[in-house]
């Protein structure tokens, strides 16, 4: 079920409405059948795929708690478990395809079987939600959940299931035993349906017009010309970011409008002023868990400048691999790391006693800043290999001469102005506020109308579904 549906639209009101009217005691088994219904709309079979996960870990928190002995054998089980799927129904097929390619450098002929399976949608997302789970019932900071019910609401709570924030326990578990008490807040569902609101016109009129040129750009690069495929670049940048903030926007709205307080997952990352504080502003919950469980366990950054630029590599291949399985991936992953650490060393030369930047300088380091993630983009979006290296170099040559603009003038410049609409209230730094009711009204009312008038309703689904 996708959120810029109407499905959806019906889905919420009915869940939320019947949150607020039912006995509060029912609230927790309400939202549990939601997310299973919710989830089910995208292929029903999967289900039993998270039902067993959620099983596992489940046993799995309660041993860890009370075993004295072998808890790395138990917490051991648990990630071979979420992690095997993960690699079955996301990797195998990657790693079967690249076997065969070594093979015939041999001029062996062997041929691994692939299989003919789909991706169940945000397998990444529960699978590290569910892991963070086990992690913190082991280090001790969180205790095992007991009722199954509640551990179960906490891997599949709708509104962030396929895309997140991945949440930690700590976090989600005490405010889902709190929900009986939760009364109707209208301040918070009226900035909840703020938040929706904005979340939606991110995504269907910024990100989903932006996509119109940037598929049909990206598609076919060996046909376009320099200039159609910065222009694309540049627009994915914005298109991923509108696409993504959208979904957390509009997951965080909805949970808030039910009295659940979900992570922030972005904070204005293109006004980042160097690649460290770019991680801080992106997708906050997967950098984070990242830190948390990958790279503070490798020994963070108190080790020698070698062992801290290995960890790095480690850290930033995984989470490029993390998001598909695919060589640009990979490559997206590793000049994150190059960037990172050049960041890094240079910013230590540079320590000292140094005057606060001018308001010229901060924009140029942001403007830098935006470039390199945006190069970084080309290969996240493209298709192959080969498609990056024809992007690539289009770009040096920048011909103007070729196949035609998939946009005409006023659409680019109608698309410009959306961006520049972003970038300003995004540097402006106000959210939407909530003085009375008839502003509520106006803001909820011009959000809608806007999404109605100028939105792209071609049911396009969120880009991170795919992961």
């Amino acid at each position: 079920m996708l959120f810029n549906s109407l499905e959806f639209l019906v889905f919420f009101i009915v869940i939320t409405l019947s949150y607020f009217l039912l006995p509060p005691k029912l609230r927790a088994p309400l939202l549990l059948f939601a997310s299973c219904y919710f989830y089910m709309a995208f292929v029903p079979v999967y289900i039993f795929i998270l039902f067993f996960t959620i099983v596992v870990d489940y046993i799995a928190g309660i041993l860890l708690e009370n075993s004295t002995k072998n808890k790395k054998g138990i917490l051991l089980c648990s990630l071979v478990v979420n992690i095997g799927f993960l690699c079955i129904f996301k990797y195998y097929n990657f790693f079967a395809t690249n076997i065969d390619r070594g093979f015939t450098l041999f001029h062996w002929n062997v041929k691994l079987p692939l299989l003919a399976i789909l991706l169940p949608v945000g397998l990444s997302f529960h699978t590290f939600q569910a892991m963070s789970y086990t992690i913190e019932v082991y280090r001790g900071h969180q205790k095992a959940e007991r009722n199954f019910l509640i551990y179960a609401l906490y891997v599949m709570f709708y509104p962030q299931l396929v895309a997140g924030p991945i949440e930690r326990p700590q976090n989600l578990l005490h405010q889902f035993h709190s929900m009986p008490g939760i009364r109707f807040d209208r301040e918070r569902v009226k900035s909840g349906l703020l938040r929706m609101g904005f979340g939606l016109f991110k995504k269907v009129v910024i990100a989903d017009r932006l996509a119109l040129f940037v598929d049909g750009t990206y598609e076919s690069p060996h046909l376009q010309t320099g200039w159609a495929l910065v222009i694309a670049s540049f627009f994915y940048s914005f298109q991923i970011y509108c696409d993504f903030s959208g979904y957390s926007d509009i997951a965080i709205g909805a949970a808030k409008v039910m009295g659940i307080d979900l992570m922030e997952n972005f904070r204005s990352p293109y006004l980042a002023k160097s690649i460290p504080e770019f991680w801080r502003r992106w997708h906050i919950s997967l950098s984070t868990w990242f830190r948390d469980y990958l790279f503070i366990p490798l020994g963070g950054s108190r080790v020698t400048t070698q062992r801290l630029c290995f960890n790095l590599f480690v850290v930033f291949l995984i989470s490029g691999f993390w998001h598909g399985a695919n060589w640009t991936f990979l490559i997206w992953g590793f000049l994150h790391a190059v960037l990172m650490i050049l960041s890094m060393l240079l910013g230590k030369r540079s320590s000292g006693g140094k005057k606060e930047d001018s308001t010229a300088m901060k924009v140029g380091k942001m403007i830098g800043v935006f470039l390199l993630i945006n190069f970084t983009w080309i290969f996240f979006r493209a298709a192959n290999i080969d498609h990056a290296k024809a992007i690539l170099k289009s770009m040096v040559h920048f011909k103007l001469s070729g196949a035609p603009m998939v946009f005409n003038a006023n659409e680019l410049f109608f698309s410009g102005l959306l961006i520049a609409f972003l970038v300003a209230k995004e540097y402006a730094g106000k959210p939407l506020v909530l003085v009375s009711n008839r502003r509520f009204a106006f803001q909820l009312v011009l959000l809608v109308a806007s999404c109605y008038l100028f939105g792209v309703f071609n049911y396009k689904k969120f880009i991170y579904f795919q992961f």
